[in-house]
């Protein structure tokens, strides 16, 4: 049997640390992630509407072998000066990629956006977006422990009707494997079973993370149709999750491939719909490599790469529970207290 890690968050992955940082006027923030030393990586997009930085820089056919740091941010476009920050604050301190010895170092740092610019929040930034100031506010804050819901990139995200946030979830594998899982969940798509107050990630939870909800014993099927829960007026650029799955286990980066395809079923599994035209649907894969992966590799592989999409589904579900009202975007359990999701 499978069980989540000592802290249930992506950070059981050892040699990882999480940083975040908000700006509740202009409801919106910035998500790191940092490897203590360079890991490999790969990315699976999904989505029909990505907005992203250097994951080109990932194919396994190309110069650099690891990366530094990931970056997830609201702000659409102008989040991706996050990355920036980021980069800034890893070179300050040596970090980085070095083609000459004597030359400064350049730190990869592949990132991803949400589109949260239409949320009420303070957007009038002029030429000075936040981004890069939070960006660099969330490394120096790194750490195991950091919070869920809103806050980092999550903190002006929506799901479907619900307010949406930051989610994160870990296992521990039976061949004593860890996966970790953190996601952004922005989706057009909706994560409640209709007409029901139950998520659809109900099957892989753990430990009541999401409020222990199942389904009625006579619930029997739900409409093939697009569930009336989600975003009303869907619109490319609006709406993505973007997540990151990291495990200890020793892949090459063309199984990081492979387990970041596989850990974006976990999208399915706890959104319908899910990679839609609208969405910009974006998983990264990580590798510390501090435990060797058993043989045959393929089938250790597949094993991994089946837990990872469970753990996502879990992560996403978690960072809409674990949201709060924020304005006129209502969070799951507000809807819940009052009945409306069973409408």
């Amino acid at each position: 049997m499978t069980r989540p890690g000592k802290r249930n968050l992506i950070t059981d992955v050892a040699g990882l640390s999480v940083g975040q940082a908000e700006d509740a006027g202009v409801r919106s923030g910035v998500t790191v992630i940092l490897g203590e030393q360079p890991v490999a990586a790969a990315v699976d997009v999904r989505g029909g509407a990505p907005g992203t930085s250097e994951t080109d820089a990932l194919d396994p056919v190309s110069l650099v072998d690891a990366i530094d740091g990931i970056v997830l941010s609201g702000g659409s476009v102008y989040g991706l000066d996050a990355v920036s920050g980021v980069v800034a604050w890893l070179g300050a301190r040596g970090r980085g990629f070095r083609i000459v010895p004597d030359g400064p170092p350049a730190p990869i740092v592949p990132g991803a956006i949400i589109f949260d610019l239409a949320n009420g929040g303070e957007k009038n930034w002029g030429a000075r977006p936040p981004y890069r100031a939070l960006a660099l506010a969330a490394a120096e804050s790194a750490g195991v422990d950091f919070r869920l819901g809103n806050a980092g990139a999550g903190f002006g995200a929506t799901a479907g009707i619900y307010k949406g946030g930051t989610g994160s979830a870990s296992v521990v594998t039976e061949a004593g494997h860890t996966i970790g899982a953190l996601a952004i969940v922005n989706s057009v798509g909706s994560p409640i079973i209709p007409c029901t107050d139950v998520f659809w990630a109900f099957p892989f939870e753990q430990d009541e993370e999401f409020g222990g909800r199942h389904p009625a014993a006579n619930f029997r099927s739900v409409d093939a149709g697009l569930p009336p829960d989600m975003k009303n007026i869907p619109r490319a650029g609006a709406n993505t999750t973007i997540a990151v799955v990291a495990t200890d286990a020793d892949l090459t980066r063309a199984e990081l491939r492979r387990l970041a395809i596989m850990a974006a079923d976990g999208f399915a599994r706890a959104l319908r719909p899910a990679h839609a035209p609208f969405d910009g649907d974006t998983v990264f894969a990580l590798a510390t490599a501090k435990r060797r992966l058993g043989d045959p590799r393929p089938y250790e592989l597949m094993g991994i790469g089946n837990a990872a999409a469970d753990c996502m589904a879990r992560a996403i579900a978690r960072g809409v529970y674990e949201a709060e009202t924020l304005g006129d975007m209502r969070s799951y359990r507000d809807r819940c207290a009052t009945g409306e999701t069973r409408r």
